[in-house]
């Protein structure tokens, strides 16, 4: 089985029906599955093994699970309608029950991380613990920076560190623990973990504004819209961007007062030249995580998770 199918085949289990149902439902909509895939490839680049066994499967699997059901209950706080092209759950059902199947889908993901080996099962649940306390403080840095005008780049980056790079650089950690893999190599897979997230995150604000829906799967403007401080928004406070208070508390309470905003904070990125500048930073990640590699893998390991990292970023272009 490969890692396609491996990763595709996870079942929730379980009564009522409509508690797992939101969980078959967001795994179902797919994803680019980006975090287990990270987990398999670090893991078979230390052993070799083409085969993968359930102690690093069910991890993997898990790994994906905690970034659905962290999926679920961002959308809730987001009140995003869409999620890759689909009702989100609290849309198609309500905001009560997506959180209690996304906390449903937590308690999953905890379930499948404890098949890791037995022997390097304290180090797994360690990571994995402290990796999801960390996420929840991204996230609430995210929400208090709504109400902020003064975030520095340096906070911005902080907290896309502690809400999104961190799962990534977790996961390929976990693949190297699981590998049997010590220290001076589970540090480099997780530093390239951790730029490669804040690469991804930058690049997912970008794409935000200037993606093309039908690829995004959400639509495009959503960070402007509901008025979060992305990436985009921070650059251009920094570069002093003329305009951009005004165009920002712009109304976009129907679809035309939403395109307008959209359109006029767009003109003063453009104006700034802050598209380009995050094309730059993107790239400057992306170089910093593969550097951080230094020599803990193999030629052949580096040169695919040198894939890895373009199949991400790739998007952007």
């Amino acid at each position: 089985m490969g890692i396609k199918e491996i990763i595709s085949d996870i079942r929730f289990e379980g009564r009522p029906e409509s508690l797992y149902d939101p969980l078959r439902y967001m795994i179902d909509i797919g994803g680019k599955r980006i975090r287990p895939r990270l987990c398999l490839l670090v893991w078979r680049i230390f052993t070799s093994r083409e085969d993968f066994p359930v102690e690093v499967v069910e991890p993997a699997r898990g790994l994906e699970v905690f970034h659905t059901f962290t999926l679920i209950h961002d959308d809730i706080m987001d009140r995003s309608p869409l999620r890759r092209g689909a009702e989100t759950v609290w849309k198609k059902w309500s905001s009560d029950a997506a959180i209690l199947s996304g906390d449903a889908m937590c308690i999953d993901s905890y379930k499948r991380i404890s098949k890791a080996p037995a022997a390097v099962l304290p180090r797994v649940l360690e990571l994995f613990s402290d990796t999801a306390a960390r996420v929840c403080e991204g996230q609430q840095l995210d929400m208090e920076f709504e109400t902020r005008k003064d975030v520095t780049k340096a906070e911005y980056i902080e907290m896309i560190g502690l809400k999104t790079a961190v799962l990534i650089a977790c996961s390929a950690e976990m693949g190297a623990i699981i590998a049997g893999q010590g220290p001076e190599f589970c540090k480099p897979v997780y530093d390239y973990g951790y730029n490669l997230g804040l690469a991804f995150q930058i690049m997912d604000d970008y794409l935000d504004a200037y993606g093309d829906a039908a690829v995004f799967g959400k639509p495009i403007g959503g960070d402007i819209v509901n008025g979060k401080n992305s990436w985009l928004t921070v650059c251009a406070r920094e570069e002093g961007a003329a305009h951009l208070e005004e165009a920002l508390a712009m109304p976009a309470s129907t679809p035309e007062e939403k395109a307008a905003k959209i359109k006029a904070v767009k003109a003063v990125y453009d104006a700034a030249g802050v598209p380009a500048k995050a094309l730059r930073e993107i790239d400057y990640y992306t170089v910093k995580a593969l550097t951080k590699l230094g020599g803990a893998v193999s030629e052949e390991g580096f040169n695919e998770l040198k894939d890895f990292a373009a199949s991400l970023v790739g998007r952007a272009r």
